[in-house]
């Protein structure tokens, strides 16, 4: 805007200088001055008007090469703005598109809003690839500055979740500001994927939760809810809550709560737990399992049984935990 401006000043100044130049020293009218500097600097020369007086000739050869030099200045800068701005927004989109197709088993965050950024940043941190939709304009460059790939339309549009790889991604997370938004959001990627993992955010009022899981949310969490238990529980429970902090917030630093799938390929497959030697080789302690289509084992018993499938929750330190990833 401040290269546009002086642009114009100058413009501004050689006309002035042109046309008062040929006022005085061709004595001509305004109209025929400023045309004859006008025709002068774009290097026009129609003929019709010329100076005549050596002072003016003069004149018109400091004013030419000022006004041509100002002349292809300005269509430089208008070219580098329009090849910086324009080319390279062109080609940044095509590279993020293009990430984003490539994108599999990720997660698709609607909404960049309070909710949506705390997700987004968990998200990064424990390398989970996602998108985020967002429509905000303001939002969108944040998105950009954070360095997250990012696609811009509404989150319930069918075209923006398939561009998002709805069909391909492990699940959806619907955290925009309003039930409605939601519940449409949810309607239109439950129509797309039926069986997509789908997280929505409700706003606690009554009917909301139910109505989300009626349009295909697989869980509803209502932010306003859980902050208030958690404020209750730091009253009632501190250190249990303290403790719960330090398992899910310490990071590599420290203490560390994780889930694992096994596989067929684990070293420990269809032995128990004793058997192992999860324990022992790791220093990590089995929390609770999780098996398929049954309820979740809390503490499970040395000759608990590990099968293909099962998820773990462990508690232990964040590198011993690393080393285990790589047996599972």
């Amino acid at each position: 805007m401040r290269k546009i401006i002086c642009v114009v000043i100058l413009f501004v100044l050689i006309l002035s200088i042109g046309t008062i130049g040929y006022m005085t020293l061709e004595h001509l009218n305004f109209l025929d001055s400023l045309y004859l500097t006008a025709i002068s600097i774009t290097t026009v020369g129609y003929g019709d008007i010329v100076p005549i007086h050596p002072l003016g000739k003069a004149f018109t050869i400091c004013l030419v090469f000022a006004g041509v030099g100002l002349v292809m200045y300005t269509f430089s800068k208008v070219t580098e703005t329009m090849i910086e701005g324009g080319l390279r927004d062109i080609f940044e989109r095509r590279k993020m598109n293009k990430k984003v197709a490539g994108l599999r088993n990720h997660y698709i965050v609607c909404g960049f809003g309070r909710i949506g950024k705390v997700i987004c940043k968990i998200l990064q941190e424990n390398n989970r690839p996602f998108v985020v939709i967002e429509k905000n304009p303001e939002e969108l460059k944040n998105i950009e500055t954070e360095e997250f790939l990012e696609l811009a339309g509404e989150a319930s549009d069918d075209d923006v979740l398939l561009k998002a790889g709805i069909m391909k991604a492990q699940g959806l997370i619907a955290v925009v500001a309003s039930d409605p938004d939601n519940m449409y959001i949810t309607l239109t990627a439950r129509g797309l994927n039926p069986d997509l993992f789908i997280l929505a955010r409700s706003s606690g009022t009554p009917g909301a939760d139910t109505k989300l899981i009626r349009a295909g949310a697989s869980k509803v969490i209502s932010p306003y809810y859980i902050g208030a238990r958690r404020m209750a529980q730091l009253v009632v429970r501190p250190t249990v809550i303290d403790f719960i902090d330090l398992t899910m917030h310490a990071g590599e630093l420290g203490l560390r709560m994780e889930e694992l799938l096994v596989t067929d390929k684990a070293s420990f497959v269809n032995k128990n737990l004793q058997e192992s030697g999860i324990r022992k080789r790791f220093d990590v302690i089995v929390v609770a399992i999780k098996r398929k289509d049954e309820e979740m084992l809390f503490n499970p018993g040395p000759t608990t049984t590990l099968l293909a499938g099962d998820i773990l929750i462990v508690l232990g330190d964040h590198q011993q935990i690393s080393e285990l990833e790589k047996e599972v």
